[in-house]
């Protein structure tokens, strides 16, 4: 959630943002006065709770004729300190339910519009030309029939449709792309985690996925638990109702889990294959950082997923997500893009958040510097989608045989295989 006194101070700002969302503008003026509200009642009570206080020191002292009409007084003052405590409590309860509905304040520099009115930053690799080499690229789907490592047909059997098994070689692949995603990220100074997959609603709600993402959320209703569609959500609960020492941060976190999608409203979308799933693994990066570092550690972020792309030796590109694609939490929000050469266009295989103090409010995680405790920064960052990774890695390394050329960083994790081979039939 935002810092009510930025609301107060700076409405027109908060409006502006809204806007840029495409959200409802009218939030911030209802915002406001249940924000008035409550600040008016508080007010109140704690008037008629001294006068009380004093009235209740009066009474022992006073003489018959005026005790009757102490007691009066006081009768009349329990009632109206009932009532404001009760406005008080109303008001304080609409504007956090109202607050809750907001969404971060929108980076100045992040694109206005829609999905397709990002701006593209960098773009790296070469797009190879399959017509030169003489064949017709096959989708990753084909490729993983001929090399035994993807199998969608007993995925829909067993779990229904967007569910699938990874077999063989595909069950190896992802467990190279894991190990060598968290050996970067260890490297880099990150600690490993291994998270819940299962959180309470308040970690979900205090993220932020409760809210315009709600419908893509998998709830199980009997143990009031929700499935994470990333390890974010666990992440940043982590430290939730803690004060943290400045002389610790940054601290940073790389977390495996599986994640859990509805996918709702992706109806007739990447239907084939398992480009969009629901159930896949990630290793996601998160960092606790002071709010005044965040955007260098936004920077730092994209840095790693670059050099995890390169890596991986895939031509992708990297865009600046408009402001209405952002997402609640996301103050800015930059993708890295692999070129999926079937589809012949970019599709996004890493983001990164700057989340500035948004989440931190929400779950009660603050750092001491000196006499000064504040909320922190928090941001996020996906180092490996293992799915659409392995979309990316087969199509663009693919070989006219069906074969798929393994990128020399993950080899160590493949037993030495510089090629994945077609299985016999």
């Amino acid at each position: 959630m935002i810092d009510l006194r930025l609301l107060r101070e700076d409405p027109d700002r908060v409006r502006a943002s809204q806007r840029a969302r495409g959200e409802d503008v009218a939030l911030v003026d209802s915002l406001l006065s249940a924000d008035e509200r409550r600040r008016s009642s508080g007010v109140r009570f704690d008037e008629l709770r001294a006068e009380q206080k004093s009235l209740g020191k009066l009474i022992p002292k006073a003489s018959a004729e005026e005790k009757a009409e102490l007691l009066k007084r006081a009768e009349q003052l329990k009632a109206d300190v009932k009532a404001a405590d009760a406005e008080r409590d109303a008001a304080d309860t609409e504007t956090q339910e109202l607050l809750l509905q907001l969404g971060n304040l929108v980076h100045p520099d992040v694109p206005v519009g829609g999905e397709e009115d990002f701006v593209t930053l960098e773009t790296h690799g070469e797009i190879r030309d399959f017509a030169a080499e003489g064949f017709e690229p096959k989708d990753h789907l084909e490729l993983g029939t001929i090399l035994g490592a993807i199998d969608t047909e007993r995925g829909a059997k067993v779990s229904g449709s967007r569910f699938y098994f990874l077999t063989g070689i595909g069950a190896l692949l992802e467990l190279a792309l894991v190990n060598a995603a968290i050996a970067q990220a260890t490297a880099a100074g990150f600690t490993p985690m291994l998270t819940p997959a299962l959180v309470r609603p308040h970690s979900m709600a205090g993220t932020g996925f409760l809210g315009q993402a709600a419908q893509d959320v998998y709830h199980l209703d009997k143990d009031d638990l929700y499935l994470v569609g990333t390890s974010e959500v666990a992440l940043a609960a982590y430290h939730m109702d803690e004060i943290i020492d400045a002389d610790r941060l940054p601290l940073r976190y790389a977390g495996f889990s599986p994640c859990f999608r509805r996918e709702a409203g992706s109806h007739g979308k990447d239907t084939r294959g398992i480009f969009r799933v629901h159930q896949f693994d990630k290793v996601e990066m998160f960092s606790y950082v002071a709010p005044e570092d965040s955007q260098a550690e936004h920077q730092r972020l994209l840095d790693w997923e670059k050099q995890w792309l390169t890596s991986l030796e895939l031509p992708f590109r990297v865009i600046d997500v408009a402001s209405a694609d952002l997402g609640s939490s996301a103050s800015r929000k930059f993708d890295c893009e692999a070129w999926i050469p079937t589809q012949g266009k970019y599709r996004e295989l890493t983001s990164t958040s700057d989340c500035t103090e948004f989440q931190s409010r929400r779950l009660q995680i603050r750092v001491r510097d000196g006499k000064q405790v504040k909320p922190l920064a928090t941001l996020n960052g996906t180092l490996c989608a293992v799915p659409r990774t392995i979309v990316a890695i087969l199509e663009n390394h693919q070989q006219a045989d069906g074969s798929v050329r393994v990128p020399e960083i993950l080899r160590p994790y493949l037993g030495g295989r510089e090629v994945l081979e077609p299985v016999a039939k």
